[in-house]
């Protein structure tokens, strides 16, 4: 039976970063905001302790068990099938539905897109061009820095309005000497992280405990669980164990209510003015997949089919080397520096674009895994560890996917315990993105030989990494047949529902998805709350025509 309905001005779906954010602001200026998540609380001390008791130490999941009620993808030590792999190649998403949602376990990096990504279309023929361009998002970059206390070069091709609110992070002994020894070669700068370099909002500075993933387990580093505990500050409701499983519309095609589960499957409804589907990209497509209708038979804001569509990530391959000096890989954040000068220029047209990325990640764990696999031990064992932790290195591409129609978000005939069809991914590397890596292999070497490197272990052809930069499946646009929502995340089909995800992203770029979602999210917020008689929006700023090619 279900329990007596809640209502309020603003619902939103998940409390994931973006959606916590976004939920914030419209608090603060007085309406009511209910939030609600699938997954269960989350406590930093209870993720550091499942972390530090894991077998499994380099599985960034173990820290996060799938909830029965609320499964998320689960890949180690077996597969729990909650999302479906439909090929041609697979796409094995990790995220997490708890509180705060997946940057519990991300790196941090609050990378800003380069102007020129708004029109990879107009410029450069290929991908998509945005609904608006870099100075409109400019405000809101700023804006979440602030909140979330971001920090980072300013070499990276964004230009800025306002300075960072702090200064970089101490710069790691290892990064330092690339940076030394590929001077003139290629610049080496500082990553753009919400990471603090001193105390900020109370949070202490970065100590360096190389563990940024899974956790950061002093709270240095921003991330959704922070981003929660300010919108329930500010006012916003919340209620856990809401798995939203319907969106249930009127005759006019307004949202009217959303239905969701207990862990015990009782249903309850909430209504509201407005919602706001705040999941991921991938559990939001699923939810509007799963509210089908007489009238929308396809699911909610699905009318044209293009709900799920354009499924992109950041594909990575990779150079492993042993350089020919002591650099101790280890110490301080895992992902401290990269490499920008492939972001972006005229071969866009032909080939994706990439950042460097560099890692700072403790050899000992995979070396000490490997070695024991191999049944060294002993001396060999001891002088082995040492050299692999010394002089062990590794940089990677993270490369651009353009939106491919294919690339895309079902629902499998598999059901979860809930009985709701899980997700199911349809995903393929494109010759676009194989030609960026291409690319890339010439920089592997130049890099290693410039760092005196040995032992040469390149990824595997054709295998790529996947980063967990879910994105285009709710991509915004200014054309209802081929997008699903316009610049404002409002869905095409119903005038009252909104997204605020990563999903809304119509092209990937070459940076992290995290900070431009939540920027076009700030953007929606305050387009809202304009629309609502509140202040209007801000100023778009102007350095497009500075920097346009």
């Amino acid at each position: 039976m279900a329990e007596q309905n809640l209502s309020a001005d603003y619902v939103v779906v998940g409390s994931g970063i973006i959606g916590a954010m976004l939920a914030r602001k419209l608090a603060l200026t007085g309406a009511s905001v209910l939030m609600l998540e699938a997954g269960d609380d989350a406590k930093r001390g209870d993720i550091v302790a499942r972390f530090r008791n894991s077998p499994r130490r380099s599985d960034w999941m173990s820290p996060y068990p799938s909830p029965e009620w609320a499964p998320h993808p689960i890949y180690r030590p077996e597969d729990n099938g909650h999302l479906v792999q439909a090929g041609p190649y697979p796409y094995k998403a990790e995220y997490i539905r708890q509180l705060g949602g997946t940057s519990w376990h991300w790196a941090a990096h609050a990378w800003r897109n380069v102007p020129n990504d708004f029109h990879t279309k107009s410029l450069y023929g290929v991908g998509v061009d945005w609904p608006f361009d870099y100075d409109d998002l400019e405000p809101y970059y700023q804006e979440a820095e602030e909140i979330m206390g971001v920090c980072g070069s300013t070499e990276t091709g964004s230009p800025r309005s306002k300075p960072f609110p702090m200064d970089p992070v101490a710069e790691p002994y290892a990064m330092q000497r690339v940076r030394e020894r590929l001077a003139g070669v290629y610049p080496v700068v500082a990553n753009t992280v919400a990471r603090n370099s001193r105390t900020f909002d109370g949070r202490p500075p970065c100590c360096g405990n190389n563990s940024c993933q899974p956790v950061c387990p002093i709270d240095a580093q921003y991330h959704g669980g922070i981003a929660v505990a300010q919108a329930v500050a500010a006012g916003v409701k919340l209620v856990l164990r809401a798995n939203v499983f319907n969106l249930e519309h009127d005759a006019k095609g307004r949202i009217q209510s959303v239905h969701y589960y207990d862990p015990e499957k009782n249903v309850h409804k909430v209504t509201a003015k407005t919602f706001i589907v705040a999941a991921n990209g991938i559990e939001s497509p699923r939810l509007l997949l799963l509210s089908k209708s007489d009238t929308f038979k396809n699911g909610v804001a699905n009318a044209r089919d293009m709900v799920g569509r354009h499924l992109m990530d950041h594909p990575s391959t990779s150079l492993t080397f042993d350089a020919d000096e002591d650099v101790w890989l280890g110490r301080g954040p895992q992902s401290p520096s990269s490499i920008n000068t492939m972001r972006d220029g005229a071969f866009r047209s032909e080939h994706s674009p990439y950042r460097l990325d560099f890692t700072n990640i403790s050899r000992v764990d995979g070396a000490t895994t490997s070695l024991l696999k191999e049944g060294v031990y002993g001396k060999e064992f001891a002088d082995r560890l040492r050299h692999s932790a010394a002089r062990e290195m590794n940089v990677k591409s993270v490369l651009e996917v353009l939106p491919v129609l294919e690339n895309r978000i079902t629902l499998a005939d598999s059901k979860d315990v809930m009985g709701l069809p899980r997700p199911q991914a349809h995903y393929q590397i494109d010759a676009y993105t194989a030609a960026g890596h291409q690319r890339a292999k010439q920089d592997f070497a130049r890099i290693a030989q410039l760092m005196g490197g040995t032992n040469l272990r390149p990824s595997k052809e054709g295998d790529y990494a996947n980063n967990q930069h879910i994105c285009g499946t709710l991509s915004m646009g200014t054309d209802p047949n081929v997008s699903v929502c316009d610049e404002f995340g409002r869905a095409w089909d119903h005038e009252n529902l909104y997204f605020a995800s990563t999903g809304l992203l119509p092209t990937s770029s070459t940076c992290n998805s995290t900070l431009n979602g939540i920027a076009v999210a700030l953007r929606t917020g305050a387009h809202l709350i304009a629309a609502n008689g509140g202040p209007a929006m801000l100023p778009r700023s102007n350095t497009l025509g500075k920097n346009a090619v």
